[in-house]
Order: structure tokens, then sequence, then C-alpha cells
């Protein structure tokens, strides 16, 4: 059985309810926005911050003077960034991703479990501790007429300006990925498979995924 299964995926194709139900099939740990909280906590970071910028800003973007803005938190008036002096000199961008990637490393040490997006394909794959052949890599991708019509039924995106608003998304995504891993997304070489969401549906697709988990 693979141990590690992670889940790239382009928005609005589901990857992230297809992950929740492959690691439900497997009774497994399922991680995604816990990376971030992980993440915000190892760099010190505020989580809405990362959350807003991880996939908008390009590595060496944003450099020392704006590591010393603050980012208001609700109620607590601003907080500084918050970086040790080991890291203030990287850029930001950097830091947001070393940050995730440490996260990453962090959750998949504890045992199996099925991980989203930020790069963790690549992450686990250059991870001494974690052995390549118990990991197993999908990417997840639909047509793009399902997937503006998924994300205006479930992200609520304005249906005059959704298409726009998916490829968007899905260029900010290939854009740090091929960044920070001087790969390129959705190169189906860098996957072990490349699943159309639409052709069998969420659940279906989520099934398989993990019978092949479970059978390789």
């Amino acid at each position: 059985m693979k141990k590690y299964i992670t889940i790239s995926r382009e928005y609005g194709s589901g990857g992230h309810t297809i992950g929740s139900i492959v690691a439900k099939e497997l009774g497994i740990p399922f991680y995604d926005n816990e990376i971030i909280d992980l993440a915000a906590k190892d760099s010190g970071l505020h989580p809405d911050f990362i959350k807003k910028n991880e996939q908008n800003i390009s590595s060496g973007w944003l450099y020392t003077l704006l590591l010393g803005a603050s980012y208001a938190t609700p109620g607590t008036g601003s907080m500084h960034l918050g970086m040790n002096s080991a890291t203030s000199a990287a850029p930001l961008a950097d830091q947001v991703f070393n940050a995730q990637r440490n996260a990453i490393i962090q959750l998949a040490k504890k045992g199996p479990c099925v991980i989203v997006g930020r790069c963790s394909d690549y992450v686990l794959r250059h991870c001494e501790e974690i052995d390549r052949k118990d990991i197993l890599n999908i990417f997840i991708y639909a047509p793009l007429a399902d997937k503006v019509q998924y994300a205006i039924k479930t992200k609520g995106l304005d249906p005059a300006t959704a298409e726009r608003d998916v490829k968007l998304i899905d260029k900010r995504r290939a854009n740090h990925y091929n960044t920070f891993t001087e790969r390129t997304w959705g190169n189906r070489a860098h996957y072990d498979m490349l699943i159309n969401s639409s052709l069998l549906g969420m659940e279906k697709t989520a099934k398989m995924i993990a019978q092949i988990a479970k059978e390789s």
C-alpha cells in the first residue's frame, strides 16, 4: 500500500473533495489547510497572510523592505511578520514556501496521509526520510466548462467572471509550482496518474485512487 498520496489539482476539479474521500477510504489523515496553520506557527507569519499569498507571489519578488511591514490581525492591532534573524534575509515568497515545505515533512513523518497541493509531490520526493516507493502522486484535472460550473456552485464565483477567475487561479498555481520546483505543473512525467474528475465523478474517482493506493 502507498503510504503517502499527494493530490495536485486544477481549480474547480474537486481535488480537495477527492483527497478527503481518499483519506476516509484509506483510514488515514487528510491535510490541506492544516499545512497553513503549521507553517504559520513555524514561520511566525499570520495564517491569513499565508493563505492569501501562498500562490500569488514568485520567488525573489519581495525582499527585506517588505519583511519589515506589518500584517494587521482583527482585534490585536498589527502583528509584525515575525521572522527570526536566521530567515529574515530571505525573500518573503521563499519563506512561505519553506515554511510549508517543513510543515508537509512534519506531517508526513507522523505517518501515512493524503496531502493536497503546495508542491507536496515535489517536497516528499526530495525528503530523505520518505521512501519514494511509498508515494502516490496524483494530478486531478477537468474540462474548463466543468471547472467553471463547479467553482460557481461551490466557491461562489460570479458567473460573469468565473471562467476568467478559474483560468487565473490555475495560472497562479502553475507559476508557483514551476518557480519552486523547476518543473512543469501538470506534466505527466511528474505524476503517477493524471485523472479527469469529470469522467467518473468525484466519489468514484476517489475510490479508484484509494483502491490503487491499496494495491500498489
